[in-house]
This record gives C-alpha cells, structure tokens and sequence, in this order.
C-alpha cells in the first residue's frame, strides 16, 4: 500500500476588508476542477472546539496575552484535527487565515512581542507551514470603505486606523521576510482581475 502524496496547503491573509473571503470558493473549485480533493477551513475556528473559542475571541475583552494563546489553542486543534489529517491523506488545504495572522494582528496591531509568538509558533507547528500563502493587499481607505458597507463588526473590525495600519505593515514584512511562500495580491482590482492573477498563482503550484 503506498502513501499517498502530501497535499499542499494554502492560507489567504490580510486586513479585514481587503476582500480575501470572496476568493476562496474560487480558488477551491480551480483545484477541484485540477482533479484535487480540497479542504476549506478557516482561523480562529475550523473545529468544534475551534468555532467556540472563535466566539470568545471575535466579541469578548481580555488580555492580549489570553488572545495571543487561546488563538494558538484553537490553532493546535485545528491541526491535530482537521489541517495534518487532511494533508497526510494528500487533501489541498485552504485556509482562511493562519498564523500570519496573529503576528499581523497580536504582534502588529496590538504590539505583542514577536518574539512571544515565535515561540509559540515553534511549539504548536514546528514542521508546518503553508506551501502558498496569498496576502490580499489594500490602501486602509479601501478596507475601511468595505468593512463600513458590512452590517456587523466584530471587535477587530471596530478597531481605529492606527491598529490596520500596523496589522498591514507587519503583514508586509513577513511577506518580504518569508517570499518564498508569500504572493501579494492588490486586491483594489476588480474581482475578474484578480481571479486571471489567482489562476496564475495556482497554475505554478
């Protein structure tokens, strides 16, 4: 009996309204329709246990620290249950958000230490990281104008420029830290634009 092939696993990032959300279903039906079974999932969140502390940490006040933790609580779930399974079973994982996040949001909005979160990264995914992570970048204005068309904002969401503004830097020094694996995505373009730049990205995998 042989092993299957690993799957790949790809994680969309970026500030709230940059529109990332919209091209997911997207980029799963390309794969799909490239013959791979494709697993969408989504931070905080992906898991039981996952979607409850996603509840706690969208709409409740607590400490930075509680935050960064219980974000890589629901995050060690998430792999253990749904992510390695699927990988080892040669599954392409699509992720919206993952650690990444906590270092643009914790580490750059809210200016927790880096190096905190470096070390939690080492502890819950040591071997694990995103084979393709697509950052959906966009000026604050843009973000703004498009979370302000959306009904309910939960606590990120609410917050003031400032807290974006230090979000999207830090994401883009982890994108020219990691380049690798990070392709930057303007997502000021219109969606059948960006969709041709997706079909392209996903083509080189």
């Amino acid at each position: 009996m042989h092993n299957p092939e690993r799957g790949k696993f790809i994680t969309f990032e970026g500030i709230d309204g940059a529109g990332k959300s919209t091209h997911i279903g997207f980029v799963a039906e390309l794969l799909a329709a490239g013959g791979k079974t494709v697993v969408t999932t989504r931070e905080p969140g992906g898991t039981r246990l996952g979607e409850k502390l996603r509840e706690l940490l969208l709409h409740e006040k607590m400490h930075l620290e509680t935050e960064a933790l219980l974000m890589f609580a629901a995050r060690c779930e998430h792999i253990a249950q749904v992510i390695e399974p699927a990988l080892a079973r040669g599954d392409w994982v699509v992720s919206d958000r993952f650690t990444d996040a906590t270092f643009a949001y914790q580490g750059g909005g809210r200016k927790l230490d880096l190096h905190k979160l470096d070390l939690l990264e080492q502890w819950v995914h040591p071997n694990l990281q995103p084979d393709l992570t697509l950052l959906f970048d966009v000026p604050l204005e843009v973000a703004r104008a498009r979370l302000d068309a959306s009904c309910t904002l939960d606590k990120f969401e609410q917050e003031q420029e400032d807290f974006f503004g230090a979000t999207r830097t830090e994401y883009l020094r982890r994108a020219t830290e990691f380049s690798q694996r990070f392709r930057i995505v303007d997502a000021t373009q219109p969606i059948v634009s960006v969709r041709k730049v997706l079909e392209k990205i996903i083509a080189s995998l």
